[in-house]
C-alpha cells in the first residue's frame, strides 16, 4: 500500500492518472509540481513496455479462457487496458485514452452485432503488431494519438473502422447521404450544440460520402480485414455551403470537385472544425470537468486561457494538457476531491491502494459493469452519464462489494503491511487513512471507523486481530462516499 505522500502529487496522480503506486509517489515526490507535470506530459520519453509484464511475477493477474488474446476477446482487451492503468509508467497516456474513449464514444456491442465478437474486439482493441492484418483498433489509435494534434485525431477517428460501423459511415453514399457522423462530429466531437444548423448536418453528410471501407487480405491466414478507403464513385461532388467559416478567408463553401479529389472535402471540413474557436471552448469546458472539477460553474477564466492555448498552438494537445495541469484552477484547494470517480477510476485506484498480489483483473469486469461501466462499450454516442449519475443505489452497492472482495483477497498482505502501525487502534486507523486518501472525514465518520476496530474487544494488535480487522477497515474506507471522490 502507498505510504502517505505529498498531497499535491497525490492530487496530480488521481487526476492525471489513476491514483498512485508506491513507486510513483516516490519518483514524483522528488520533483517540483512543474517537473512532475513535465514528466507526465512527456511520456514518450518513457519506455512503453507495460504489456511485456503481463503474466509476470509481482504484477496483477489476468483470467482468460483458451489463451490470452486481447485482439480477439473483449474480456481480455478490457483486462489488458486495466493492467496498463495499474502498471503503466505513462499514466497520463492511459488517462487521455480514457478521455478520448468517452469523447468519441464507440460501442463494442453494436459492432459485435454486425460483425461478431472476434471482429468487434479486433477493431476496438487490436495492436498492429499482434494482428495478422496489422489492424490497429480504435483504442490503440487513440492511445497512440493521446496528446497529438486534435485535427490529426479527428482525421483518424473519421477513418477508423469501428467508427465507420458505429455511426454508419459505411452506408454513406451519394445516392443516400447518411447524417449520423456528420451530425456527431459537430455536436459531440467539436463545436457543440448551438453552433450548427440542420442544413449543416446534411452538408456534412455529403462531405463524407465515399469515406468508406475496403476489405484487403486473405481469409486463410487471418489477414483479411476492413480498413478505410475513399470510394470516389460514391462521393457527391457538388459544392457544400455551411453556416460557419470553412476557410481562413471566411469562405463558407467547399467547392465542387471532381470525384477523384473528393477526399479533400472531408479534410477541409475537419480542418475547419478543428480550428474553430467554438471547438476550442467546447474542449476546454470538457477538460475542466474531467481534470479540474464537476462542482459549480465552469471557470470562464480557465476556458478562455485553455482555448487560447489550443488556438495558439493550432490544436496541439500536449501544450493544452500541460496548461490544464499547471492551471491555478487545477491547484485550487476547492478542486481537490471535486470530481466523482468513474467506475474504472475507482477500481484501478483501489487496486493500487489496497494491493494486487494474487488478484485477477478478471474479477473486476462484472463488478465494473454493475457499477455502470464496461470499457469499450459506452451506452451511446454521447458517452457515459458522469458525475452523480454514477451513484445509483445498486452502483454504490457494487462499489462497496468490490471493496470488500479486494480487501478480503489482500487479507494477509494488508495485515503484514499494517503491523508496524498496530501498537494502538488510533495508529492503525491513521495508517489506513494515509494509505487510502479521501476527502477529509467528519469527526463522526472517523469515530465510527475507530469504533469498528474495538467493537469486539480491546485492541491488542495481534496477528489474528490484524487479519480480522484490517481488511474490514480497508473495506469501510474504500467503500465510503468520501473515497469515491478524486
Amino acid at each position: 500500500m502507498p505510504l502517505a505522500g505529498d498531497p499535491q502529487i497525490e492530487h496530480l496522480l488521481r487526476r492525471a492518472g489513476f491514483g498512485a503506486r508506491p513507486d510513483e509517489l516516490q519518483l514524483l515526490g522528488q520533483y517540483s509540481i512543474a517537473q512532475a507535470v513535465e514528466y507526465l506530459v512527456n511520456y514518450e520519453d518513457i519506455p512503453d513496455d507495460v504489456d511485456s509484464h503481463i503474466g509476470g511475477a509481482g504484477y496483477v493477474g489476468m483470467t482468460t479462457a483458451g489463451g490470452f488474446s486481447p485482439a480477439t476477446k473483449i474480456a481480455d482487451a478490457r483486462q489488458r487496458w486495466l493492467f496498463r492503468m495499474v502498471h503503466s509508467n505513462r499514466p497520463l497516456q492511459e488517462k487521455m485514452t480514457l478521455f478520448w474513449h468517452n469523447h468519441f464514444a464507440t460501442g463494442y456491442s453494436k459492432i459485435n452485432g454486425l460483425l461478431g465478437s472476434t471482429e468487434a474486439a479486433r477493431y476496438m482493441a487490436a495492436t498492429a503488431s499482434e494482428d495478422p492484418g496489422h489492424v490497429r483498433g480504435q483504442m490503440e489509435m487513440l492511445r497512440d494519438l493521446a496528446l497529438a494534434n486534435f485535427q490529426d485525431i479527428l482525421v483518424a477517428i473519421a477513418k477508423d473502422t469501428a467508427m465507420l460501423f458505429w455511426l454508419d459511415g459505411r452506408t454513406n453514399t451519394k445516392a443516400q447521404p447518411q447524417e449520423n457522423f456528420g451530425r456527431e462530429i459537430m455536436e459531440l466531437f467539436t463545436m457543440g450544440v448551438g453552433h450548427y444548423t440542420e442544413a449543416d448536418v446534411y452538408a456534412a453528410a455529403r462531405v463524407f460520402t465515399g469515406w468508406n471501407l475496403t476489405r484487403p487480405g486473405t481469409a486463410t491466414d487471418g489477414s483479411q480485414h476492413y480498413e478505410f478507403a475513399y470510394l470516389a464513385n460514391q462521393h457527391e461532388t457538388t459544392a457544400k455551403t455551411f453556416s460557419f467559416p470553412i476557410y481562413a478567408d471566411s469562405g463558407r463553401t467547399i467547392p465542387a470537385r471532381p470525384a477523384a479529389n473528393g477526399l479533400q472535402d472531408g479534410l477541409d471540413f475537419i480542418a475547419a472544425l478543428a480550428h474553430s474557436p467554438d471547438t476550442a471552448r467546447y474542449l476546454a469546458t470538457k477538460l475542466y470537468r474531467f481534470f479540474v472539477s464537476e462542482s459549480g460553474d465552469v471557470s470562464s477564466a480557465f476556458v478562455d486561457r485553455i482555448a487560447s492555448t489550443y488556438l495558439g498552438t493550432r490544436g496541439e494537445m500536449k501544450p493544452v494538457i500541460r496548461a490544464v495541469l499547471l492551471s491555478p484552477e487545477f491547484w485550487s484547494p476547492d478542486s481537490y476531491f471535486a470530481r466523482y470517480s468513474w467506475p474504472v477510476e475507482f477500481v484501478v485506484r483501489s487496486v493500487k491502494d489496497v494491493g494486487w498480489t494474487g488478484f485477477s483483473l478478471g474479477d473486476t469486469l462484472g463488478p465494473m459493469a454493475n457499477m455502470g461501466q464496461a470499457l469499450y462499450d459506452p451506452p451511446d454516442v454521447s458517452g457515459w452519464d458522469l458525475g452523480q449519475s454514477w451513484f445509483s443505489t445498486g452502483a454504490m452497492l457494487a462499489r462497496m462489494n468490490f471493496a470488500s472482495t479486494l480487501a478480503a483477497n489482500q487479507k494477509f498482505r494488508l495485515a503484514t503491511a499494517a503491523k508496524p502501525s498496530a501498537r494502538t487502534s488510533d495508529a492503525l486507523l491513521s495508517w489506513a487513512l494515509d494509505a487510502l486518501v479521501t476527502t477529509p472525514l467528519s469527526s463522526a465518520n472517523r469515530a465510527e471507523l475507530a469504533n469498528y476496530l474495538v467493537a469486539t474487544g480491546t485492541w491488542t494488535g495481534t496477528d489474528a486481530q490484524l487479519q480480522a480487522k484490517v481488511p474490514g477497515l480497508v473495506h469501510l474506507i474504500a467503500g465510503s462516499p468520501e473515497y469515491q471522490l478524486i
